[in-house]
């Protein structure tokens, strides 16, 4: 399905399809977190929201300063994403003490670890699902009583050959590029685009809808209105069709699309939109394009 020439996802090889896909797609899966009630309420009043994917386990929390989000022996890296040019949180793991202001995206590392709330505003987590416990949290657990078979098994990259250290990556210090497709980052275990915010509604003349084979992308709004796209793809079995889907989200949201869905992401009405893409583990397709991956250099690619 090709994209628009202005779209810099119009430089992606086009890849085969593997032939992973096994039978009917899963649904869709939208989470409006204000219309939700809050899966745990911390002392200060921090509350968080569990969900999971197939492979990947996301914590969205409205955080109260005095709060600490602690993870004691977290089995892989996972990423803090600070909406705000408000933020102000300290994150703490191994000998790493590091204090980080304003809008960033911050890998920790494994074992123990703590993120201090030092402002109130939102502060979201994004883990593997090799966090049973989290996964064990998550509202939409019961899903994945039956792993997506569509789904690649997780596999993570390999570690940072600098050793795992606290990183922190300031949004506001990435400037855009021409020809270069958001602000992606990766971890060994999640790769994260965060779009830049706009301030109008999207042309409807220049849509991207495509399909991923054998990969899940999760998509988080943090500011503005969205409507999601979706379209099943068909199988030899009617009772698998479903009918297309054109599901409008308010922010704060999450939005699961499984493989092989085809799907695309319309924003609304001329307000601020945030949107940020998720992947577990890191999108190889992105992460050959030279440049797009802005922190390629502290996490190689797999051999």
């Amino acid at each position: 399905m090709p994209y628009d020439e202005r779209d810099p996802r119009s430089q992606l090889a086009t890849a085969p399809s593997g032939g992973r896909v096994s039978g009917a797609s899963y649904a869709p899966q939208y989470f409006e977190f204000p219309q939700l009630e809050p899966d745990e309420t911390a002392a200060a009043g921090t509350k968080t929201w569990y969900v999971r994917s197939q492979t990947c386990c996301l914590a969205y929390s409205l955080a109260r300063a005095g709060d600490t989000l602690r993870r004691d022996d977290q089995v892989d890296e996972y990423m803090v994403l600070l909406p705000s040019p408000d933020s102000s949180v300290t994150v703490r793991a191994g000998d790493d003490r590091t204090d980080v202001d304003g809008s960033a995206v911050i890998v920790v590392p494994p074992g123990v670890s703590e993120v201090e709330v030092r402002a109130p505003g939102e502060v979201v987590r994004v883990f593997s699902t090799q966090s049973r416990d989290l996964v064990r949290l998550a509202r939409n657990a019961a899903v994945y009583a039956e792993p997506d078979p569509n789904v690649a098994t997780f596999e993570p990259w390999p570690d940072p050959p600098a050793g795992h250290h606290v990183r922190v990556y300031p949004l506001a210090d990435i400037k855009p590029e021409p020809g270069r497709f958001g602000r992606i980052l990766r971890c060994s275990t999640i790769m994260v685009n965060y779009f830049y915010v706009d301030d109008a509604p999207r042309d409807p003349h220049v849509m991207s809808p495509h399909h991923h084979d054998d990969f899940e992308q999760l998509s988080l709004q943090l500011e503005g209105d969205y409507v999601h796209h979706m379209r099943t793809p068909w199988t030899v079995d009617m009772d698998d069709w479903r009918e297309d889907e054109h599901h409008f989200c308010a922010s704060p949201a999450l939005t699961i699309i499984p493989p092989p869905t085809i799907h695309t992401s319309q924003s609304l009405h001329h307000m601020r939109h945030q949107l940020v893409d998720i992947f577990a583990p890191p999108r190889r397709d992105f992460s050959e394009r030279p440049g797009w991956v802005l922190n390629a250099d502290d996490y190689p690619l797999p051999v």
